[in-house]
């Protein structure tokens, strides 16, 4: 039998409403770390996720309260990782749902609510931050209750920053969250909920054990593990326990959460929400959820020296033994070279990937405006997926094209309706459903996952001084008249700026483009002439207009023939310059010429 002193649960919430702060108080009043080593989201290894405050990867630990052991999975909160969240919640029994004092209900709190609520959790509600002036703790519980159905008596009022009432939030977690079901003697079938990479133990994975157990004589007996999603098979070196550092174990039983490493090279193939089990067992069934991470948003990086090429391609191979989730392929502009087209979950995982790469490898990088797969069907009835714009085919072959929909949940104050309706159907978006939560408004869109990558969020934020909050979840894809522009430098194509929009845009982007582009290019010492092309035909044009260096200031009196021969010298030097096509083009060009 197993044991009923276990408890398994997550922290659920909306970005910065808390759920680190709590999972560190939960922490020290367990004792499972020491005021010594002690800090500010102490579950947040990664640098990037201490700069910004925010939760990147989940991360587990085991802790122990009162006779009972308690292990805490602390998930990310932003859109980009969701299928983490997912899958985290599937090795819990229960769920901790934070909610900020001030902003009240946001729109990762429903989602995260709803994801809880579909796996079957025991969900107990905590509103945070209750310390601020500003705090409205009872107008956020009334929320709890009228929208999302809480009862009033379950809801706790805690400050996780100064650590008030969270002996109260421990007690609800050992009386409300039952222990795991699931039998010992079973065989073996554990859900992967997350991996990562050691130089000397392989691909790590961390595990909740549904059934069965691991041990140490198992270890002995060279006993082989498959997942049953990937097909891989592989030895078992090492098991243990998260304290929150991994310490090993002789054993790992049914209801338990523990690492297994591998040995595997390939972190590829241990994939999140796969089901382990042991090669010799034939009848274990995978568990429901698994899925392949699969990109949503495309980019293009590209080294800024040449010849770091090989460099970017060792870093991002390093980089994918701790990211599934991230996938690269070469390519090669015209306008800047060799470099790889990278997939990525959303445009956050972009951010954190190139900073990483940045930070962490050395890579001076330009990273291409981000771009979703188009699908295009050809007259001659093949379908094909288009990831950059530079591959779009001729229009005389293309019979359909389709682009991937969204459906965007967007949290603004009533104050702020009117504006965020605008920006959205200006982003080609339908309203499909309006609520009204006390001052708190959610509109439900339906829009292209084009429209959304580049400053969607960004222009909300501002739109709603920061209050505003969005969620998004794929619909699928739909057609659309949609056609590519390319734009010219002195003649020269530059991938980079080529876009794939919908016809009726032409004209208007296409001028604001090369507008844009002559505005953000510094002036060279050649002429530098912009144009955007539709099938070859030119539809806007700009130029930027030389420097003139003055090559004769040293010249003092004496025969003008000289001055004349520096002059000439200079014109032929920019006339080569200007077939060369080497203009120099700053990085904050690619990233700042398609936004709004």
């Amino acid at each position: 039998m197993m044991e009923k002193t276990i408890r398994n649960f997550c922290i659920i919430a909306h970005i910065n409403h808390g759920k680190s702060t709590l999972a560190d108080r939960l922490l020290e009043m367990t004792g499972s770390v020491s005021q010594m080593e002690m800090r500010e989201q102490f579950l947040d290894s990664n640098p990037i996720e201490r700069e910004r405050g925010i939760t990147i990867k989940l991360a587990p630990v085991r802790m122990k309260y009162q006779l009972a052991t308690f292990n805490l999975i602390d998930t990310p909160g932003h859109v980009d990782f969701s299928y983490e969240v997912s899958r985290s919640l599937a090795a819990c029994e229960g769920a901790i749902l934070v909610v900020d004092a001030v902003s009240g209900i946001q729109a990762q709190t429903l989602a995260n609510f709803s994801l809880a609520q579909r796996q079957g959790l025991v969900i107990i509600p905590v509103i945070n931050k209750i310390d601020l002036e500003i705090a409205q703790p009872d107008k956020v519980s009334d929320q709890l209750v009228n929208v999302l159905g809480f009862r009033k008596e379950e809801i706790i009022f805690i400050s996780a920053k100064i650590g008030k009432n969270i002996e109260q939030v421990l007690k609800a977690i050992l009386e409300r969250i039952p222990p795991p079901s699931g039998e010992v003697d079973k065989p073996l079938k554990a859900l992967v909920f997350n991996a990562t990479y050691d130089l000397y133990k392989g691909v790590l994975v961390w595990l909740r054990l549904i059934d069965g157990k691991i041990t140490q004589q198992f270890i002995k007996d060279k006993l082989k593990i498959k997942f049953l999603g990937t097909g891989a098979v592989s030895s078992i070196l090492e098991i243990g326990y998260f304290l929150p550092k991994m310490l090993p174990a002789s054993t790992i039983s049914a209801g338990e959460v523990g690492y297994l490493a591998t040995g595997l090279k390939d972190i590829s193939l241990c994939r999140v929400g796969d089901t382990v089990t042991f090669l010799r067992e034939n009848k274990v069934e995978s568990l429901p959820g698994y899925q392949e991470a699969k990109p949503m948003v495309f980019a293009g990086l590209f080294p800024i020296e040449g010849d770091s090429f090989l460099l970017l391609k060792d870093s991002l191979e390093k980089l994918k033994l701790s990211d599934a989730a991230l996938s690269f392929t070469p390519e090669i502009s015209q306008g800047m070279g060799k470099g790889f087209r990278c997939g990525f979950l959303g445009l956050l995982h972009a951010e954190i990937v190139q900073e990483r790469l940045e930070r962490e490898f050395n890579v001076n990088l330009v990273m291409t405006p981000p771009t979703v797969e188009y699908q295009i069907e050809k007259k001659n009835g093949q379908l094909v997926k288009i990831l950059k714009a530079a591959d779009f085919p001729d229009p005389a072959q293309i019979d359909k094209v389709y682009e991937p929909y969204v459906v965007a949940a967007i949290f603004t104050p009533i104050d702020f309706l009117g504006p965020v309706i605008s920006l959205c159907k200006e982003k080609r978006a339908t309203l499909v459903n309006q609520e009204y939560f006390g001052n708190q408004v959610k509109l439900t869109f339906r829009m292209p996952l084009a429209e959304m990558v580049i400053d969607f969020y960004d222009q909300i934020k501002n739109l709603s001084s920061g209050f505003a909050s969005l969620d998004w979840v794929e619909e699928g894809f739909k057609q659309v008249e949609a056609v590519r522009i390319d734009i010219l430098l002195n003649g020269q194509r530059v991938d980079a700026f080529s876009q794939i929009i919908p016809r009726p845009n032409v004209q208007i982007v296409s001028r604001n483009l090369v507008e844009k582009l002559k505005n953000l290019i510094p002036r060279q010492l050649f002429e530098v002439i912009i144009q955007a092309t539709l099938g070859g035909k030119i539809i806007a044009r700009e130029r930027i207009a030389p420097f003139r260096k003055d090559v004769t200031a040293k010249l003092y009196g004496g025969d003008r023939t000289r001055r004349m021969k520096l002059l000439e010298k200079q014109k032929k030097g920019k006339k080569r310059m200007k077939q060369i096509g080497k203009i120099a083009i700053p990085q904050k060009v690619f990233t700042e010429v398609f936004k709004k």
